[in-house]
């Protein structure tokens, strides 16, 4: 089932979160519900795309009709985390309303066309920004269609200038 556009989110991050916006990512889901969206896709990635999916989770039970959509870029994706990240994949992917499996196998590009298939299937997109210069390259900057609303968890000041911080430090905002 492809989700309707106009209730989905999408969220993008970096591997390098490690909880510290967990409310601001909470509150965000639960914004974005009370808005209207009711399907919320992860790339299922290591860090940011499984908490937020992990997220996701933990709300369906008090918020009706929520659901889940973990988009794997490839079959065997979860080979390449680590055994704790591997486990964690699997949870996700066996509590998840539905899984999208985009490739058959790894390809130069894949990820890239993970990332398309997210914002082109969102009307949303929640991300967490860890002040790198890699961010450049996520959906939130890359091929998000006009018009598209955001919600971003962002931190006050960039990773590489702090540890992880308490999710106090982080707060959600709308941007359009």
């Amino acid at each position: 089932m492809n989700p309707n556009p106009a209730t989905a989110v999408a969220f993008t991050g970096h591997r390098t979160y490690c909880g510290e916006a967990a409310a601001a990512l909470q509150r965000a889901v639960e914004t974005l519900y009370a808005e209207g969206c009711r399907t919320f896709l992860s790339g299922m990635a290591a860090g940011f795309d499984m908490a937020a999916a992990e997220t996701v989770l933990a709300c369906r039970d008090r918020l009706s009709g929520l659901r889940l959509v973990a988009v794997v870029p490839f079959e065997g994706h979860i080979n390449r985390f680590s055994n704790s990240d591997s486990e964690r994949f699997g949870r996700i992917v066996a509590a998840a309303d539905e899984t999208t499996v985009l490739s058959t196998r790894y390809h130069r590009g894949v990820y890239m066309q993970r990332n398309d298939y997210l914002v082109s299937h969102a009307a949303r997109l929640v991300a967490w920004f860890d002040g790198s210069p890699a961010a450049r390259s996520t959906p939130s900057a890359g091929p998000c269609r006009p018009g598209a609303a955001s919600t971003t968890c962002v931190p006050q000041a960039p990773a590489s200038r702090r540890p992880c911080l308490p999710s106090s430090e982080y707060e959600t905002r709308g941007t359009s």
